[in-house]
Order: structure tokens, then C-alpha cells, then sequence
């Protein structure tokens, strides 16, 4: 068969299409050179079977310039040593070139939550483009930040529905589901890539819904009025409530900002699970689940496709027969899901990660600001930084809802919840992670270095930026009678919201900025060199500005959040369900 007619194959397995590199190591997509490359760059037999299989794409037409080529040689066994051309004793070297820049291999991530949770992959530009094209995107307006940023911390809710969509799944979930949130984790990934917790949020959890602005598929617009203490799984779906609904909701109740969302249903575990030739499950007894239809022995197995989707479904067989218990056994699942994504075997195989790129791309739904390829990829790389030892799964804590005779609902357990959501805004990891207290204790020194004025010589004008309402003349009371730094004043809401409290302060106020960043327990970060201001008496002071991260009047900022007692798992342990 010529090249060409390879080329045009119905058959062919887009993994031939990759190419192992010898100098790189690395698997790459071969295109097809230009003539002029051709005519400059000497082409081994791999070379050549890597242009005949790429002439054209799968399934098409030749790509303009293809040329016929040279029937490609018989494949030589991985490992064994290439064959030099005859009548050349031990061949020559090939000639690098650097790559066309137009074709250039791009290098992506791909995942289940793949794009979440971890994973790998590598396409050229076509490709890429095909790709774009899978994604899914909801605007959500307000609800979520209007880009993704490489350089702070992020927050994504990962949503599964139990919307009755996808062939094969008539018989899955609620007949009548708009798609509700039957399934909820917060991931948050801390600024210092350091560590990521994936928080659960049950589906029974008693909540307060907010009135949600949502754009509907005609165009238009509308306001979904809220509900006070309804599940929180109708945050989604019902009125038509879309993802940014559910975003706000969560904002709501916890105060932690959501920053993009990521949906899938019941086809992304099918797709994704197959797509890396199953996750390996274990569960302590044999399983024989008549409404899930799952199957299991006692001890190890691998579960993939309609089997996976019926492992995170079950609920008769594990624990109490609750949701709380499911939530349990669909972090381990998680857990095992992104160890598998980021094994060898599946990220040294071209034909695991196109297959991972083409489910993962197919199978989510994700706010506009990631809505490309290329942020997708950005958001798993970084996750990728995040040691798999300290991405902490956990649950919101909860206790029986005392409203109920029947217990069917839950509520939020307000002496371990709050501790919960203040862990997670100020990126507080659940494990014990060496590299975060480094930065603490380097931040600490930074400082308190230099010299430090005298705290009646400090002029700040104080603002609120996000902080509880009054927090600015608390502080202004606590600076002035409790610290001594008289020369202050209340200058009452800033321009904008902060995440973290900022203090901006000229060149020559050095050393009242390190006197009041002491007082206020402010890190190196927080200090702004900038402008200094005029305050009440017409005097150059510096600003103040409380932000969301702000603790309360006399509460140092570098205080040490402390740390809930929940229940929690980690990535990279394997845990049996029960």
C-alpha cells in the first residue's frame, strides 16, 4: 500500500501518527514537511514512515503539497537498533533542523476532571484545533473571575448532574432531572502550588440559594429567584439555574471564591475511565449491587466504562447506605483516577493520551475564561506542580439536620465548617506540607529586616476592601488605643475588592511600613511600594486596605489558621471502600 493510501486509511490509529524522537525521548507528531525541507534535511526510514503515515489527515483528503513518498520500510522492533542504509558502513547521523514553527508540536493536558486532576498529552496544531472545537462553554457572568491566572491561587467546582443525557443512560439518575449537582468538589489549588484540597459538598447539604442572573440559549436574560434552606443540589438545573447558580451558592454558604467551574454527567466517567484502559478500585467485601448493577470480589479489581460509572453510583453497599458514605468512595476513586492518569503507562502512550484528549475534551461543560484548549492546558499543567501526597480530599462537615424526624438532610456543622472554609481561602493545606511553612517562616524574616519607626510616628488612612462591614473603625480603634499609632483614620470602602489586605507606602516610609506590617502581621507580599496619600490633618500617610483575608480587629494576619479536625484522604494512598 502506498503512502498516500495510508494516509487516507478509515482505519488508521491516530497513534501512528507519533513518532518516538531519539534525542528528545519524547513521542512528537510528525507533519508533513514542505518541499524545500525535503531537499535540505536527509529523512531516515523513520523519518519517512513518520511522512507517509502523516500525509494526510485520517479520514480526508491529502493536506495541500503532500507528495507521494517512498513505500515506508517495515517497522523495526522497539528497542532494536535502526539498520543503515546500504553501502554506508554504520549510516550517518541525521541532520537536526529546528522545528517550522507553524507545525511545531504543541504540548497539552488532558484528564476528568483532566483537565483538573491531572494528565498529559501532546498534539500538533490540527489537532489542537480539532479539539477546540469539543469544549463546551457556559458564560456565568459575575460568578467566576473573567480569566484564568498562572500566577495565583484558583478554585474550580467540579460538577457532575444526574441529567439523563448521552447514549445509554436512560436508565441512570432522576427520570424527571433537569440536571441537579448530584455530585460537587471544590477544588482549590494554593498560590504556591504547594498543595490542593478537593472539598465534597453533599447534594443533601441544607442551604441558602441566591437569586441567579443566567443567560439562556435563546440570548436572553433572567434572574432565577433564590430559595432559603433548600438542598443544595437544586442550585443547579431546576428553574433554569446553570453552573454559575451553583458557583454562587457555594460563595454563599462557605465565603470561599469560586473561580471557573467544570461539568461533566454520566458519560465523562465511562469516556475518561476507558479512555486509560480502567482505574483499579478495591473494596473490602464483595459487592453484588441490584440497583447499580455493580459487581465486584473482595480486594483489587480494575472498572472502566458502564463498571466505573456503577463504582461512584453505588450506595447500597458501602457504609450506612448514605450519600456521605458514596462522597467517601468517590474520593477514592478520584484518587485513583488521577494516579493512573499521571502513571508511566499512560503518560509514555500516544494512543492513551489521544484518547484521553478526545474524552476529556467531549465530555465537559466549563465557564468562557477556560473555554479554550490552551487555558485548559494551563490549568492541568498547573495542578501537575501539586505533589499527589498533598492533594487532600474531604468533606464539608455536616451533622443531621434537627429540623427532621426522618433523617434525610443535612446542615452545616458549625463548630469544625467555618475552620474548614477559612483553611481552604488562605491556602492551608490538610497535610503537613515543609514547603509552606518555608515560605511563612522566609516571609516572617523579610519583614521584620530593617528598621521599624515608632508606632506614634505611623500616618495610615484605613479602607475597606472586602472585609466584614465596620472592620475599618475597629481597626482604627484598635490601632489608635491598643498599638499607639495615633496619627490614623478611617477613609472609609476602597475603589474595588481585595482578596488579601494591602499596605501601599512611598520610598521614605520604609520604616512605617515594617512598624505597622509587625503590628498587623502583614507578609512581605502585602506591602506595596507605591504613592503615599494625604490624611484628615493634610499629612502624607500611607493605605491601608482590608481586604477579604482580613481576620478581625487585633487578629494578626500571619496567624497561624487553625487546622479542623475532619476526616480526609490523599491522592496518592490507596484505600479499600467499605
Amino acid at each position: 500500500m502506498d503512502a498516500q493510501r495510508r494516509g487516507r486509511g478509515e482505519q488508521m490509529d491516530p497513534a501512528d501518527q507519533w513518532v518516538l524522537n531519539p534525542n528528545t525521548g519524547e513521542y512528537e507528531l510528525r507533519l508533513n514537511p514542505s518541499a524545500a525541507q525535503s531537499r535540505t534535511a536527509p529523512r531516515t526510514a523513520t523519518a519517512r514512515s513518520a511522512t507517509a503515515r502523516s500525509a494526510a489527515p485520517r479520514g480526508g483528503a491529502p493536506r495541500e503539497g503532500a507528495t507521494r513518498t517512498d513505500v515506508p520500510p517495515q517497522r523495526r522492533r522497539r528497542g532494536a537498533p535502526e539498520e543503515p542504509p546500504p553501502g554506508r558502513r554504520g549510516g550517518r547521523r541525521p541532520v537536526q533542523q529546528k522545528p517550522n514553527k507553524a507545525k511545531k508540536v504543541l504540548l497539552w493536558t488532558g484528564g476528568t476532571m483532566a483537565f483538573v486532576l491531572v494528565g498529559v498529552s501532546a498534539a500538533g496544531y490540527f489537532y489542537l484545533q480539532h479539539l477546540e472545537g469539543n469544549v463546551s462553554t457556559t458564560d456565568v457572568g459575575s460568578a467566576g473571575a473573567s480569566n484564568f491566572s498562572k500566577d495565583e491561587a484558583f478554585s474550580v467546582l467540579i460538577i457532575g448532574t444526574d441529567k439523563r443525557t448521552g447514549e445509554g443512560n436512560e436508565g441512570y439518575g432522576d427520570k424527571g432531572s433537569s440536571g441537579h449537582a448530584d455530585t460537587t468538589i471544590l477544588l482549590h489549588v494554593a498560590k504556591d502550588r504547594s498543595n490542593a484540597t478537593a472539598l465534597s459538598i453533599p447534594r443533601d447539604l441544607i442551604v441558602n440559594i441566591p437569586d441567579c442572573p443566567t443567560k439562556l440559549e435563546d440570548g436572553s436574560e433572567k434572574v432565577v429567584p433564590g430559595i432559603r434552606g433548600a438542598r443544595f443540589n437544586r442550585s443547579l438545573g431546576e428553574g433554569d439555574r446553570d453552573p454559575g447558580c451553583t458557583m454562587r451558592t457555594v460563595k454563599e454558604n462557605t465565603g470561599i471564591t469560586v473561580d471557573h467551574f467544570m461539568m461533566a454527567d454520566f458519560n465523562a466517567v465511562k469516556t475518561l475511565t476507558t479512555a486509560v484502559d480502567g482505574v483499579d478500585v478495591c473494596v473490602e467485601k464483595p459487592v453484588n449491587d441490584k440497583e447499580s448493577k455493580l459487581v465486584l470480589p473482595a480486594g483489587e479489581s480494575t472498572v472502566e466504562g458502564e463498571q466505573a460509572l456503577a463504582f461512584v453510583r453505588t450506595r447500597k453497599s458501602f457504609g450506612n447506605s448514605g450519600d456521605l458514605d458514596r462522597i467517601k468512595v468517590q474520593q477514592q476513586f478520584l484518587g485513583s483516577l488521577m494516579r493512573k492518569m499521571s502513571s508511566g503507562d499512560t503518560l509514555t502512550s500516544p494512543s492513551k493520551l489521544l484518547n484521553l484528549a478526545e474524552a476529556a475534551t467531549k465530555a465537559l461543560t466549563v465557564d468562557q475564561a477556560i473555554g479554550r484548549v490552551s487555558t485548559l492546558k494551563d490549568v492541568a499543567l498547573e495542578l501537575k506542580k501539586v505533589p499527589t501526597k498533598n492533594i487532600s480530599f474531604t468533606t464539608v462537615p455536616v451533622v443531621d439536620n434537627p429540623a427532621e424526624t426522618v433523617k434525610a438532610t443535612v446542615v452545616l456543622d458549625d463548630s469544625k465548617a467555618p475552620q474548614v472554609f477559612d483553611m481552604i481561602e488562605n491556602d492551608v493545606s490538610f497535610t503537613d506540607v515543609k514547603q509552606q511553612e518555608k515560605k511563612e517562616k522566609d516571609a516572617q524574616a523579610a519583614r521584620l529586616k530593617g528598621t521599624k519607626a515608632a508606632a506614634s510616628e505611623v500616618r495610615v488612612r484605613i479602607m475597606n476592601g472586602g472585609a466584614v462591614a465596620g472592620s475599618a473603625q475597629k481597626t482604627l480603634q484598635y490601632l489608635q488605643v491598643e498599638e499607639g499609632v495615633t496619627k490614623s483614620d478611617n477613609a472609609g470602602n476602597a475603589p474595588a475588592e481585595l482578596a488579601r489586605t494591602t499596605l501601599e507606602y512611598a520610598p521614605d516610609q520604609a520604616d512605617q511600613a515594617r512598624r505597622l506590617a509587625d503590628i498587623m502581621g502583614l507578609s512581605g507580599s502585602a506591602l506595596k511600594p507605591g504613592e503615599s496619600v494625604n490624611n484628615a490633618q493634610g499629612l502624607p500617610a500611607m493605605t491601608l486596605t482590608l481586604g477579604k483575608d482580613f481576620k478581625g480587629a487585633g487578629v494578626k494576619l500571619d496567624a497561624p489558621v487553625e487546622k479542623a479536625d475532619v476526616e480526609k484522604s490523599t491522592a496518592d494512598k490507596v484505600k479499600c471502600a467499605s
